[in-house]
Parts: structure tokens; C-alpha cells; sequence
């Protein structure tokens, strides 16, 4: 796991300048790599290559990056891992094609398999996480590559004549030609679902590398765009894409006993788990409890001849803690677990660093508790194995098991009762709801019984007005739901999702989980992840989303993931080969925290200065009078906007950090 950097320069800068701007660049994503430092620059092009490394394989010099090809054709600098390198060896060597090894890095080997077969054949046999920059010395055209998932971030982009790439963008921040304007647009892509999706990024003319995807381009192409100061006419090529992957799994699918589909799924996820074992450095797992992790983790233990080191943090609000949940699995498994009782001044402590940890606007919550579990874990560890993906591979979010119900429910009552409906629920407070449904959860199926139900009744009352079940989802992952009213001169951009959808793809449900592994997964989830770990020279990996489990489960029917509204029905049936059930089956969490209380409570003078009246007037960015309107509703107890208000928070906290770096060209218009 490493960081890396670059440039192209349509001017004719010294290389003294060069030296100097890639060298902020590199340094600035150090917290990625505190291993290793390295710098490659051809005056000529101009071009120059950074990379910060943390040693995880091959922890020798051999592995030192930018690495040139052995036959000199190629450079690059490459973050990640790629699993099944020895394999990839092995087939270069039987063929004859394989140089004279300087070490035993998969960074050489992909170099290898670039010079025998070309970037995009390469990069197809390769099974792993990665975001790569490929210097093409004799084409003279720059390759950027992205795993198949979206595990790895890569962000590229133009500022001021210079084609800038880097795995975070305060590697753009630190190029001294960098000009940023924040992308309204993109800030209302944000406070609908509290992340920006790609290809967008918070800034015009930068954007995020769309995962399973090549964007090549040449010196000549580089040079041209410095005319017009844009790269929107580069278009990324698909090497692979889920959508591919979602509509071959429609026209191929296959038919398989459940012991069949359950045996096959075990293997794959015992070789995934299994590949991405391999360390020359202390090695764990991230451990909640849930369905997920504990697979892991159980199929981890099962491969290891001593306990795995396995990590949990709780919390002593207990609506919000599963530690208790991890530890009975860890004590049944036979792992090394530690567990870390977090106090609420340790959770706040880190909400100052947000911005600098996710430099860009980012506001799911559970990023508060994603960066405890990273800190504790680096402590113990240097990677550490983690359970993302399952829920949106095998149906895990409640919306998957109840939004047909719902729908079938609301669309039977007339549309202007509904509306009505839907009005006089939300005159009630979410504690208020929380109350009536305590008395009545234990007459309820298992299935309705949830956390946070007060919360819950209250997103239902607004999918009582929507009229399809496209508009259901989108009710359930909106924050914000009609953001361009919130954000001054800001045009909300069709969602990919919407002009992306396979053609027969047809069952509602099965909808949901592609666009949540298409948009969600990628852009939220893993970014979060990824983020809270490299902060602190964490590597993770993610078994579940090996491409050959991906590609498996897309092909099997939907009655194996969720069955007589059991969620992760498949899954479940692998896990409970290591414990029993009555360990795990549990209404599902989730990763949160008590935000809604802290933000009237400790965070209240804090969220009070971000969101004062005369300060959000003069940055310019949002209709005041309705966020003034949504923050004094909830600091009252009438109504809970956590969420909606955490988008905000975060934005201004971010542009409070830094502000100093970004251009506004002041030609919003503010509300009179």
C-alpha cells in the first residue's frame, strides 16, 4: 500500500521547479507510504513521477518505486497490492518471457506483464487493488489505471497548463500552478448523498478515475488540452465494469443446488482470503460481529496455524455498540482480540482532523468510528483484512428486503392521502416515534425490528409521497432532497446510475444492490475506508470484493442472497460452517454514532460557528435561511437532521481548512 503522485507540465518549467513541485506533491501524502520516498522526472516531457511506500512485500530495496521496466520502456508508480502476482510470475517465466528478477515485489511483475502483453491485457489477468500511473517512454502516453471495484483511490485533473494525478487530491493542493474552483454541481451530487460520486470531485476540471477503468493519453493529446485548460474530452476506457458484470450475470445465470452455490462461494472466498494473507508484515482483521467480518475473520482463522489478531472498538451509548457482539465471535473463533471502549472526547478529538484525513467534502458519520478502529488497529498491525462489499453483494441493507413491501403498501392508498399521511408524521419528533415503537417491537416480525426506529418512521413518511419505485430508492439514500435549492447557482447532474442500468435487469431489488456496488461501494464506503486507514499507514484489504466472488454471486438467482426476507441468506449458510447462528443473527447496526445528541449537546458551539448566519452569507455557497431553519428545528429536540446537517458541517469544515487554495470566481448571487 503506497501513494502516488505525478505530473505532465504543457509548459517548460526548469527541473529545478520540477524537482520541487513533485517533491511537495510526494511529501504531502506521506501519512500513505512512511516507508520510502521516490522521484522519477524527464526534463523533456516535462514529466515527473512521486511515491510514498508502505512496505508490506518485498520490504527491500528491490521494491523501491518509481520503478522502470526491465527492458526500458516503461515506468511507473503503483498504490495496492496484486494478489495473484506469483501466478502472473509463474506464466511469465514458462513462457520466456520473464526478465531477470531484481527482487520478489509485485510491482516488478506488473511491470513485466505490461512489456510482454500491453497495459489493458495485463491488467486484465490481474486480480487485486491498485491505482497505477504508467509512463509510456517510447509511445510517449500516460496510462492511469484504477482495480476493478473502486478500492484504491485516483483522482486526475488540469490546473493552469498542468495535468496533475495523485491518489489524493492534497497532492494537487501542494503543485505550485494548482488554481481550485469548487464545482457547485458536484456540491449538489454531495448533499444528496453525503459523498461526491465520480467521475465528479469537489473542484471543475478535476475528477475521480472511474474504477475498472484505463484513461490513456498522450503527450500530444496532454499538450492540446492546455489550450482549451480541460480534460472533460478524456475519456476513461472500461477494462471491466459491473455493469458488464450485472448483465452477463442476467444471460448467463447459473443454476446450482443450494449446497452447490454454497460450496462454490466457500472456496472462492477461502482462495481471496487466503491470497490476501500474504505479508511480509504483522497482518490482522477488523472485527463488528456482523455477518460480514465474521466471515472473514472465520475463514482467516481456519488458514492460520495461531490466532489472528482481530480488532473492535465500543461504544458505551447502547444503541451504538456491537464490541460485546465481537468479542463472543472472537472467543468462539480462538483469535487474538483486542477491543477498545471509546469515550466521547476521543470521538470528538478526531472530528477537528475530518478535513485533513478526507480532503475532499465527505459526511458519512460512521467515519468517526472508522478512524478509531484504524488507529487502534495500526498500533497491533500494518494490514488488516476487512468485511465491506457483502451487504451490497448478498442483500444486506434493510432497503433491499423492505422496499418492495413498501411499495406494494403505498401505491394501494391514494396519492393525496399518502401526501397528507406523510405530512402529519413528520410533525412528530424522532424520540417521540421512538417511544410508540418500543411498545409494540416485540409484537412485530424479527424483520421489522430494527435500531433507530424513530429515524426509520420518519424516512418512510417521505417515501409515503413518491409515485415509483425508482423514487423509493432514491428517498432512501437522499439526504438533502432537492439539493439545488440549497446550493447557490448549483445544477444537479443526472445520476450514473440512471443511464447506466443493464437491460434486463428487471427485479427492483437486484437494481438496488447494482447501483449501491456501482455508486455507494465505491465512492462512499471504500472511500472511507480507505481514507481513515492511510491516515494512520494502515493498509486494508477486502476479500469480499475479489473480482471472482463479484462475478459469481451476480450470476446466481436472487432467491440465494435473500430468502423469505432473510438478508445474506448465502452467506450466512458459509459462515455458519464456523458458528453457530445464534452468535451472529442479529438486527443489523450499522457503524454510527450518537450524532444527533452530540450535535445539541458537546458539538453544539462547534456546529454554531460553521453555521453562522453573517459567515455562510459571505462564502456564498448556500441559501442560509434553510440551514439556519434545519439547525434551530433540531438543536429544539422538534425535529432530527443529523444527517443533513453533517453534510453541511463537513463542507464548511472543509472549506474552512482550506480555503486558503481555492479560487471562487465570486459570481454566485446571494439570496436578498
Amino acid at each position: 500500500m503506497c501513494g502516488i503522485t505525478g505530473f505532465i507540465d504543457a509548459g517548460t518549467p526548469r527541473y529545478d521547479d520540477l524537482f520541487g513541485a513533485i517533491k511537495r506533491m510526494t511529501s504531502a501524502i506521506r501519512h500513505r507510504g512512511p516507508d520510502d520516498e521516490g522521484i522519477w522526472i524527464d526534463e523533456t516531457i516535462p514529466i515527473a513521477l512521486g511515491h510514498r511506500r508502505l512496505s508490506i512485500i518485498d520490504l527491500s530495496p528491490s521494491g523501491h518505486q518509481p520503478m522502470v521496466s526491465a527492458h526500458g520502456r516503461y515506468v511507473m508508480v503503483f498504490n495496492g497490492e496484486i494478489y495473484n502476482y506469483l501466478d502472473i510470475k509463474q506464466q511469465l517465466e514458462a513462457s520466456g518471457d520473464a526478465p531477470a528478477w531484481r527482487g520478489h515485489s509485485d510491482t516488478e511483475v506488473l511491470l513485466a506483464a505490461f512489456e510482454r502483453w500491453g497495459p489493458e491485457k495485463a491488467i486484465q489477468q490481474c486480480t487485486g487493488m491498485f491505482a497505477i500511473a504508467l509512463w509510456d517512454i517510447q509511445d510517449r502516453k500516460l496510462h492511469l489505471m484504477r482495480d476493478r471495484m473502486g478500492e484504491k483511490p485516483l483522482y486526475y485533473g488540469w490546473s493552469n497548463q498542468v495535468l496533475l494525478f495523485g491518489s489524493e487530491l492534497k497532492a494537487f493542493y501542494a503543485h505550485p500552478k494548482w488554481i481550485g474552483e469548487i464545482n457547485r454541481d458536484a456540491l449538489c451530487l454531495y448533499l444528496r448523498y453525503n459523498y461526491i460520486p465520480a467521475p465528479y470531485s469537489i473542484f471543475k476540471h478535476v475528477f475521480k478515475l472511474i474504477p475498472g477503468s484505463i484513461l490513456t493519453v498522450s503527450l500530444e493529446e496532454i499538450k492540446n488540452a492546455s489550450i482549451h485548460a480541460e480534460v472533460t474530452d478524456l475519456q476513461p476506457k472500461p477494462y471491466w465494469s459491473i455493469h458488464d458484470v450485472v448483465d452477463d450475470g442476467m444471460h448467463h445465470q447459473l443454476h446450482l443446488s443450494d449446497t452447490e452455490a454454497v460450496d462454490h462461494l466457500h472456496d472462492l472466498l477461502k482462495d481471496a482470503v487466503g491470497k490476501q494473507m500474504i505479508a511480509d508484515v504483522p497482518l490482522g482483521a477488523f472485527l463488528s460481529g456482523g455477518i460480514d467480518s465474521s466471515t472473514v475473520v472465520a475463514i482467516m482463522q481456519a488458514q492460520s496455524s495461531r490466532p489472528v489478531r482481530t480488532f473492535s472498538i465500543g461504544f458505551h451509548e447502547k444503541d451504538f455498540n456491537e464490541a460485546h457482539y465481537a468479542a463472543a465471535v472472537a472467543k468462539h473463533l480462538g483469535t487474538d482480540h483486542t477491543e477498545l471502549y471509546v469515550t466521547p472526547e476521543e470521538a470528538y478529538d478526531i472530528i477537528p482532523r475530518l478535513p485533513e484525513i478526507y480532503d475532499e467534502p465527505f459526511a458519512d458519520s460512521s467515519q468517526i468510528p472508522t478512524c478509531l478502529i484504524s488507529a487502534l488497529t495500526r498500533r497491533y498491525v500494518t494490514v488488516s483484512l476487512s468485511g465491506d462489499g457483502g451487504d451490497e453483494l448478498f442483500g444486506g441493507y434493510n432497503r433491499y428486503a423492505n422496499a418492495n413491501d413498501v411499495w406494494n403498501w403505498i401505491r394501494k392508498i391514494p396519492y393525496p392521502v399518502r401526501k397528507s399521511v406523510s405530512e402529519a408524521i413528520q410533525w412528530f419528533s424522532p424520540e417521540q416515534w421512538e417511544q410508540a415503537y418500543q411498545v409494540f417491537k416485540n409484537f412485530l416480525p424479527s424483520r421489522y425490528q430494527v435500531n433507530n426506529a424513530g429515524d426509520k418512521i420518519l424516512k418512510l413518511s417521505r417515501i409515503l409521497g413518491v409515485k415509483s419505485l425508482q423514487e423509493v430508492y432514491k428517498q432512501f439514500i437522499s439526504h438533502w432532497k432537492v439539493p439545488h435549492q440549497v446550493v447557490l447557482n448549483g445544477i444537479e447532474p443526472t445520476a450514473r446510475y440512471a443511464y447506466h442500468k443493464p437491460a434486463d435487469l428487471d427485479d427492483f431489488i437486484s437494481w438496488m444492490m447494482y447501483v449501491d456496488a456501482f455508486t455507494y461501494l465505491p465512492d462512499d464506503i471504500l472511500v472511507k475506508v480507505d481514507r481513515a486507514a492511510m491516515h494512520v499507514s494502515l493498509e486494508t484489504r477486502v476479500p469480499m470484493l475479489d473480482h471472482r466472488v463479484v462475478e459469481y454471486v451476480w450470476k446466481l438467482p436472487l432467491h440465494l442472497k435473500l430468502r423469505n426476507g432473510e438478508s445474506k441468506w448465502l452467506l450466512k449458510q458459509v459462515l455458519y460452517q464456523y458458528v453457530p447462528p445464534g452468535l451472529v443473527n442479529r438486527p443489523k447496526m450499522g457503524f454510527g454514532v450518537p450524532l444527533q445528541h452530540w450535535l445539541r449537546g458537546p458539538l453544539r458551539e462547534w456546529a454554531e460557528d460553521l453555521l453562522d448566519v453573517k459567515r455562510l452569507k459571505e462564502e456564498g455557497f448556500f441559501h442560509v435561511e434553510k440551514i439556519r431553519q434545519k439547525w434551530e428545528e433540531h438543536i429544539s429536540g422538534r425535529r432530527n437532521w443529523q444527517y443533513h446537517l453533517w453534510d453541511i458541517l463537513m463542507f464548511q469544515a472543509w472549506l474552512a481548512s482550506y480555503a486558503h487554495l481555492i479560487h471562487e470566481s465570486k459570481t454566485h448571487t446571494l439570496p436578498v
